[in-house]
């Protein structure tokens, strides 16, 4: 059964998620038609971020996803966000396309942290390969926009209208087939402080900490990389249009391939620590993201393997901070734990990318991708910290239990 439960929530998650990708899979037909500077074209990607933002600290600040149930609350937030998705292919302009990318960013905050806590209930034993599996699918969606923009030519409103039809499929999977594992998290009472409460929660505060440093780098890198890959192609003598083939084709696989990572990274964390694996795969997509900027004048043979093994690392450690909030949150708060940590993950994406792309059109590729690289040593001395937190605790309860019992005689 609970095969069948990450089967489900993963082809759900993948179909939903196709919203916020669906305006960057056809940016360029967008910026045509309504004449689009970049700055207009990079608010159709950024306004679905800063949705998400909203709508994830509301969650939070409201407690939704422990109010509610997981099902009716993912199933209602994919299909008011299809409708609030099909819409913009009647917006009369850019400025209503934007409101309409901001309304679906917001409902997503009702979709991805919840399905990481629905499969949660399923899985107490090999929980982060399942949360894994979930991020999975959210990272091949990332990835499917570069694909489209590779090789597709077709008008963009059936493509706009087909991720509308795609996140109405997710909810009739989810409201028709999915139902809580054997260890569902109690139901909480609506409290304006239990938002708080998370934050000031030692163990929790950490692994928060530890995802901001993982997301400094992860959304400024794939805003980055096809960018880069085409320069690095018309570096090496690709004409313009081939060059923007493969450079699309490269930042798919260089994105894609972190789902595999992200499941791999599953199956090491429930063997070796969350922790430990987190650190590795920061140490790794920082080597990558020093390395990989200053690169672009190197033999194709030695960039092309480099980024994908960046590529690997630096979404393999994504689904293990959540993992580790569905174990160290407290269990009324995990829904809201888990919606704060991605809302303020996504906020700083916000600021990274933009500072990247600043970055990298005034000073090059070289300081821009090595400044990722300052997320993944922030993330790592927290997650440092949390390991040890964890195991004095561990230590300490281990202590208890081996410690003789005091016996009293009482005389009579």
């Amino acid at each position: 059964m609970r095969w069948r439960a990450l089967a489900l929530l993963s082809t759900a998650e993948l179909l939903a998620m196709t919203l916020w990708f669906s305006a960057t899979a056809v940016a360029p037909a967008l910026a045509a038609e309504w004449t689009l500077d970049a700055g207009g074209v990079a608010w159709l990607t950024m306004a679905v971020q800063l949705g998400f933002v909203c709508g994830a600290a509301l969650s939070a600040l409201l407690n939704l996803a422990d109010i509610i149930p997981a099902r009716p609350l993912f199933t209602g937030a994919a299909l008011l966000g299809a409708l609030a998705n099909a819409l913009v292919v009647l917006a009369p302009g850019a400025g209503a396309a934007i409101a309409l990318r901001f309304a679906t960013g917001a409902l997503m905050a009702g979709v991805y942290p919840p399905a990481m806590k629905m499969i949660a209930t399923w899985f107490r034993e090999g929980r982060g390969l399942a949360i894994g599996t979930i991020v999975g699918a959210l990272t091949i969606g990332s990835a499917t926009p570069h694909l489209v923009r590779a090789f597709a030519t077709v008008d963009w409103r059936p493509v706009v209208l087909a991720s509308s039809a795609m996140a109405i499929a997710a909810a009739a999977l989810v409201a028709v087939g999915y139902r809580d594992g054997p260890f569902a998290f109690p139901r909480a009472r609506f409290s304006w402080a239990l938002a708080g409460s998370v934050l000031r929660h030692r163990e929790t505060r950490l692994a928060t900490l530890g995802y901001l440093g993982h997301m400094w780098e992860l959304y400024a890198g794939w805003a980055l990389v096809a960018i880069f890959a085409r320069d690095l192609f018309l570096g090496h003598g690709a004409e313009p249009g081939a060059a923007g083939a493969l450079a699309g084709v490269t930042g798919f696989a260089v994105i894609a391939i972190g789902g595999l990572g992200a499941v791999l990274a599953g199956v090491w964390a429930d063997r070796l620590g969350r922790e430990r694996v987190t650190i590795w795969a920061m140490v790794a997509s920082g080597a990558g993201s020093l390395a990989l900027g200053w690169l672009l004048a190197a033999p194709l043979w030695i960039v092309l393997p480099i980024a994908l093994v960046w590529g690997f690392a630096i979404v393999a450690d994504s689904a293990q901070f959540s993992a580790v909030i569905t174990e160290v949150a407290p269990q009324d708060a995990v829904g809201t734990a888990l919606t704060l940590q991605t809302s303020l993950g996504f906020l700083l994406t916000a600021f990274t990318i933009w500072l990247a792309t600043t970055v990298s059109d005034r000073v090059g590729w070289g300081p821009a991708f090595s400044m990722l690289a300052l997320g993944p040593v922030f993330g790592i001395a927290a997650m440092a910290r949390l390991k040890n937190v964890r195991f004095a605790a561990t230590s300490d309860v281990l202590a208890a239990h081996s410690r003789p019992e005091s016996v009293t005689t009482e005389s009579h």
